[in-house]
């Protein structure tokens, strides 16, 4: 059995919890994003969420390794996957569950774009070319989504994509429902710079 992988016994409880613990976030993004606070910087309130499940996941993979399919069913390993990708003010948490989600696709537990998911946020916060083009900012006019940072090799980054189930790149994506960008990027891209360098990041 491969290390990150230790559990596979199915756990109906643990998978509740996975997914009471991504609906709490999701509530509260939401409360966010309702009154325009969660587009200026990484809110407290959504911070909190963010460290309280990371260190509920920690607890998780600790005594049984990464909650894969077989453990937790698909929906809450996708839970699980969120909660790492989302507990961004904990880089050594994120750098660390990497590899175990790379195991966890390899054995079948995880669908492959999670862990392209999470090494491009990674590399992002690092201030490095993504691989994938999966994370996006505004663009400077504010008016379409771009790749942040950068991608790596961009003339085969949909070969890489195809590899991991992801559809060919879109290189500006059209805001959804509600998104909007800050009200002041310049402000904005200065706080985030001297929040990575304050928690980790570079």
């Amino acid at each position: 059995m491969l290390p990150g992988m230790r559990t596979t016994t199915p756990e109906p409880e643990l998978a509740a919890q996975l997914l009471a613990w991504i609906d709490e976030d999701e509530r509260v993004r939401a409360a966010l994003a309702a009154d325009g606070s969660l587009f200026d910087g990484y809110a407290e309130a959504m911070a909190q969420v963010h460290r309280r499940n990371a260190a509920r996941l920690r607890e998780v993979v600790a005594a049984g390794g990464f909650p894969g399919r077989s453990r937790v069913g698909e929906a809450a390993a996708e839970a699980a996957f969120r909660i790492v990708q989302h507990a961004i003010g904990e880089p050594a948490f994120m750098r660390a569950m990497l590899p175990l989600l790379r195991e966890a696709a390899a054995a079948g537990e995880l669908r492959p774009a999670a862990v392209a998911m999470l090494e491009d946020r990674i590399c992002v916060f690092e201030g490095r070319a993504q691989r994938y083009g999966t994370q996006f900012d505004w663009d400077e006019a504010g008016t379409a989504l771009v790749p942040m940072v950068g991608v790596e090799s961009p003339h085969d980054v949909d070969a890489r994509r195809a590899a991991v189930g992801l559809p060919p790149l879109a290189w500006r994506r059209v805001p959804e429902a509600g998104e909007r960008p800050p009200r002041d990027r310049a402000a904005r891209d200065a706080e985030a710079a001297a929040w990575a360098e304050r928690v980790g990041w570079r």
